[in-house]
């Protein structure tokens, strides 16, 4: 009876997905994207305090992402013209943000990338950190152009 094999009373950690390891890979997402490959965007929150008739925004956030440019196109609209539209995908360190900026990426908040506004319309939390499913470790955005005199950053 003394061979006798015991389940433990709580599982194992993940492996190799310690606190650690999960601060290593911060580390190293935040040096290469701020120093290496992020491109520098502003980020503007809409302002949920209050009560008012337009959005108000917070003032703007600089934030470093990656930043894809997807589709630029061209359309003629009966009566009014060509209409330009684009689209771009953000792709944002989530625990950059939430632990170190305190900033929580929304659907209906803008970004300015170059000169051009783009309003964020769709969210997504893509990459799993080594697999492990509650360990996401990006946000990514995709942010259509804003048309002129729909945001105004002044």
């Amino acid at each position: 009876m003394g061979n006798e094999w015991k389940k433990p009373t709580a599982p194992p950690p993940p492996l190799f997905l310690g606190k650690k390891e999960r601060d290593l890979v911060k580390q190293v997402n935040d040096e290469l994207v701020e120093k290496v490959i992020g491109q520098q965007i502003l980020y503007y929150s809409i302002d949920m305090d209050g009560e008012a008739l337009e959005k108000t925004f917070l003032p703007p956030i600089r934030i470093y992402a990656l930043v894809h440019f997807d589709d630029e196109s061209t359309n003629y609209l009966e009566g009014f013209g060509v209409d330009k539209t684009s689209q771009i995908t953000v792709h944002f360190h989530k625990r950059r943000l939430e632990e170190d900026q305190d900033v929580f990426v929304r659907e209906g908040d803008f970004v300015l990338y170059g000169d051009i506004y783009y309003e964020i319309t769709k969210l997504s939390q893509p990459r799993k950190l080594f697999g492990q499913v509650d360990q996401t470790f990006e946000i990514s955005a995709t942010c259509k152009r804003a048309r002129k005199g729909l945001f105004d950053a002044t």
